[in-house]
């Protein structure tokens, strides 16, 4: 289904070609119809003579709508623009091609409306008049069909108009599924039995019945309950559609024109963004920070701020960037495009494509372009899932989890190699490297990690078969004072849990799991409790040695004190099973 919008001066015979076309007048609202002025967006769809579908959004041409003219052009692939033969191009046929220019449109077909009240040689000069006006625009090579809607007593030119269509859509790219859905709302109404319903066209992606999805500013969470295209139910559909939602979860008072709908994961909001700007030449004055300016981005109107990046000003006529500072943080992605009005002086200043949704750099530095590879630079470290909802793109990690600028790469590896190798032969503990410096210690082929220790492969463990553990073991209950052991080495020995210390006395792992299992004897013969000194006869230690071997299993909770003795703990095992 490709989505068409009418586009066109006032009263040049759009709702009524939309009719003609289709069997749908697209004026919802008696008002439109009493006075035979579109006021606000209407829809229509049909099948052409190939079988494809197409939709319409037919937009108003009075300038006192342009508002809603605006909301109605932000998702459409092509536009069939409309010009009545009786009166030639006029001020809002300008205005809106140069609207559809500014927002990327590349496809459409101009209708020369209401030929059927001028004579052949008036028709010609409207028609170059038409030419004249559109040359080096993408309209300039579009067909021109001549038509009279509203005639019914002869040729009217709609049958041609449908095959010019016919060819357009053949001409214009499907909607491309990128897996990021992203509805803008257009109309938002409380559906009698269904709750709340909004309509606008879906791009970026499929939506299905029962997907959660995060509606408008407030970042509201709720269920898609049903989906129709067209007045028919479907349970999935997918991008470059007409949709109505019918969601769960919401009040439709909750949600504006101007809200989108997508899914959180895909997305990062933004409030500001950089971009580029073409200035119309028509303007008389230059652009600056010094204007009150309303942006129009997808079917939304937004109060802005801005601010010009690399000069003061812009002149018309041509195209400079600009940092934009919006009221609600609203999801989108470079390439997306945005029309500038200036609201004081009531006039279009231009428009362009967003390169940057969340600039990182301050405005007076910021050089935003194309290349993605600059956010990178930008960013220095960005974990894909950030770089695909920055940038819409999926690339492979460069290290770790993250994309890397070259540069930064290389100082954090020089960094990483440097304090493992200055750290000796007893290693660098790693758990004072951050997550993207292990990262990059991960990738070092000739550093070998032990234990939570980083070091050179070629540098021998000093802790590997250490003497004081051995001496440790031999002791047992009685171990040796390590007042003659590095003090760098032992702390290694603790932190590693090859030696246990408590109160200034090292014990092998051992001893401590063998006092456990003869604490299980002990109170299997006195359930009521033991004392320090049945410890130390049972261990055959010393009270230097038994009173912190009793703090360290009381500290593991295999006993408790109670008064002067002690009895079970929580973690008491049976006896002879090691205690860890």
């Amino acid at each position: 289904m490709r989505v068409i919008a009418t586009a066109g001066h006032v009263d040049h015979g759009k709702s009524s070609l939309v009719l003609a076309l289709t069997g749908t007048h697209p004026d919802r609202f008696e008002e439109e119809k009493r006075r035979g002025l579109t006021i606000d967006l209407g829809f229509a769809h049909s099948v052409l003579p190939s079988g494809s579908g197409i939709s319409f959004i037919d937009v108003p041409g009075h300038v006192r709508f342009l508002r809603n003219m605006l909301s109605g052009v932000g998702g459409i692939d092509a536009c069939l623009f409309v010009v009545a033969a009786t009166e030639g191009w006029k001020p809002q046929s300008e205005e809106h091609l140069r609207i559809l220019q500014l927002l990327g449109v590349r496809h459409g077909i101009i209708a020369l409306t209401k030929v059927d009240l001028v004579d052949d040689e008036w028709r010609d000069i409207a028609e170059l008049e038409v030419l004249d006006h559109v040359a080096g625009t993408f309209l300039a090579d579009a067909p021109i069909v001549s038509v009279a809607a509203t005639r019914t007593d002869g040729p009217n030119g709609v049958a041609e108009l449908r095959a010019a269509l016919d060819t357009l859509v053949a001409q214009t790219p499907q909607a491309v599924d990128r897996q990021r859905p992203r509805l803008w709302v257009d109309r938002s109404f409380a559906a009698k039995g269904s709750g709340t319903v909004v309509t606008g066209t879906l791009t970026g992606g499929a939506l299905r019945v029962d997907d959660r999805v995060v509606v408008g500013s407030r970042h509201l969470d709720v269920r898609v309950r049903s989906i129709q295209s067209h007045g028919r139910a479907v349970t999935t559909i997918g991008p470059g559609n007409r949709v109505a939602l019918n969601l769960a979860g919401i009040d439709h008072t909750d949600v504006d024109r101007g809200d989108a709908v997508v899914t959180s994961a895909n997305w990062w909001p933004t409030k500001r963004f950089d971009a580029t700007i073409h200035v119309l030449d028509r303007l008389d004055h230059d652009v600056s920070r010094r204007g009150a300016y309303v942006a129009y981005i997808g079917s939304g109107e937004f109060v802005v701020k801005l601010r010009v990046l690399g000069t003061e000003s812009i002149q018309p006529g041509t195209t400079g960037l600009v940092r934009l500072h919006l009221p609600n943080a609203l999801p989108m992605l470079p390439g997306d495009r945005y029309i500038l009005r200036e609201s004081g002086r009531g006039e279009t200043v231009g428009g362009g494509e967003i390169l940057d949704i969340h600039p990182v750099l301050s405005a007076s530095k910021a050089r935003p372009d194309r290349d993605v590879d600059r956010l990178i630079g930008e960013r220095k470290w960005v974990t894909t899932t950030d770089f695909a909802r920055l940038t819409g793109e999926v690339r492979s990690a460069t290290i770790g989890q993250w994309l890397v600028d070259p540069t930064v790469l290389a100082a954090t590896t020089a960094s990483v190699r440097e304090r493992v190798a200055s750290a000796g032969a007893l290693g660098f503990d790693i758990a004072a490297f951050d997550d993207r410096e292990r990262a990059v210690l991960a990738t070092q082929p000739d550093i070998a990690v032990d234990q939570g220790v980083a070091r050179p492969v070629e540098v021998r463990d000093p802790l590997a078969d250490h003497p004081f553990v051995a001496a440790l073991l031999a002791g047992s209950f009685s171990p040796p004072d390590a007042s003659a052991v590095d003090r760098g080495e032992l702390r290694q020995l603790v932190r590693r849990g090859l030696v246990i210390e408590r109160d200034g006395v090292h014990f092998h792992p051992s001893t401590i799991d063998a006092a456990a299992a003869i604490v299980s004897a002990l109170l299997a013969q006195s359930p009521d409790g033991f004392t320090v000194a049945q410890l130390r006869d049972a261990t055959g230690s010393t009270r230097k040695h038994v009173l912190p071997l009793a703090a360290e299993l009381d500290g593991r909770g295999v006993t408790r004190r109670r008064d002067d003795v002690r009895i079970a703990g929580p973690r008491l095992a049976a006896s002879g099973q090691e205690i860890r």
